[in-house]
C-alpha cells in the first residue's frame, strides 16, 4: 500500500478482530527512507499511543487491532516445540559422537538460555489472557444483568416494544462479541499452557529415564555376565 493511502486511514475508526470499535487513527511515524515504522493510535478512553505497523491490518476502509496476546502466543507456540526439538537433535548428535563434546555444551547451553527466555514470555500472555478472560466475564455477567432488567421493565411496560427491540439487539449483540472474545483467550491460553506443560512431561521423563539408567546400571552384575538395557523411546513435540 503506497504511503498516501496510508495517510487517507488518519482519523478512521479502529475495530478490534470482534467488531468492536476501540480508538482512531491519530497519525504514522515513518523512517528517514519514508518507510511507515508505527502508527499512533488514539484509544476510547483517550490514551495516546504508539503502535507497531504490524498490530494493525488495513483492508479498504477498514482497520483491525490485532491483539498482541494472540500474535504473541502463536509464535511462541511454533517457537518453543522448535527449539526443543534442535536441543534434541543436538543431544542425539552428541550420543553418536558426531559433535566434539565441547562444542555439543556451547551449542546446548545456548538452546538452553532461548528457551528458558521464551518459556518465562509463555507464562507472561498465559497471565496476560487469564486477565482478559477475567475482563470478559465481569462484561458477560454486567451485559446478561442487563438484558435482565430490560426484560423485566418491558415485562411491566415501562419500555415500549420499538426501544425494547433495539436495545435488546444491541446488548445481544455485544454479548456476542464478549463472548467470542472470551472464548479466543480462553483457546490462546490453553494453547500457550499446552506447550509449557507437554515441555515440562518432557523433561520430567527425560530425568525419570536417566535416573533408571543409573539405577540398572548400578545393580548390573560383574562380568562377565552381560546385561542389554532397552532405552525408552523419546517422545517430540
Amino acid at each position: 500500500m503506497s504511503n498516501s493511502n496510508l495517510f487517507l486511514y488518519i482519523g478512521k475508526p479502529i475495530k478490534n478482530e470482534y467488531g468492536r470499535i476501540i480508538g482512531k487513527v491519530a497519525s504514522f511515524a515513518l523512517t528517514p527512507s519514508g518507510i511507515f515504522d508505527a502508527v499512533f493510535v488514539e484509544f476510547g478512553d483517550g490514551q495516546f499511543t504508539k503502535q507497531p505497523m504490524e498490530t494493525l491490518k488495513f483492508n479498504g476502509a477498514e482497520v483491525t487491532f490485532i491483539s498482541k496476546i494472540k500474535n504473541q502466543a502463536s509464535i511462541l507456540c511454533d517457537q518453543i516445540p522448535l527449539i526443543w526439538r534442535k536441543d534434541q537433535a543436538l543431544k542425539d548428535l552428541n550420543d553418536k559422537r558426531k559433535i566434539s563434546p565441547d562444542l555439543y555444551q556451547e551449542l546446548h547451553n545456548s538452546f538452553t538460555s532461548v528457551l528458558t527466555q521464551l518459556k518465562k514470555d509463555a507464562q507472561i500472555i498465559v497471565d496476560e489472557a487469564a486477565i482478559e478472560i477475567e475482563r470478559c466475564q465481569e462484561e458477560i455477567s454486567s451485559l446478561s444483568y442487563a438484558i435482565a432488567n430490560l426484560e423485566i421493565e418491558h415485562e411491566i411496560g415501562k419500555v415500549d416494544e420499538e426501544n425494547y427491540k433495539n436495545a435488546f439487539a444491541l446488548l445481544q449483540e455485544t454479548l456476542k462479541r464478549a463472548t467470542l472474545e472470551k472464548t479466543d483467550f480462553e483457546l490462546t491460553k490453553s494453547k500457550v499452557s499446552s506447550v509449557l506443560l507437554g515441555d515440562s512431561q518432557e523433561t520430567t521423563q527425560r530425568t525419570k529415564t536417566y535416573a533408571e539408567q543409573v539405577s540398572v546400571a548400578q545393580k548390573l552384575p560383574e562380568p562377565p555376565v552381560v546385561v542389554y538395557v532397552k532405552e525408552i523411546g523419546k517422545a517430540g513435540i
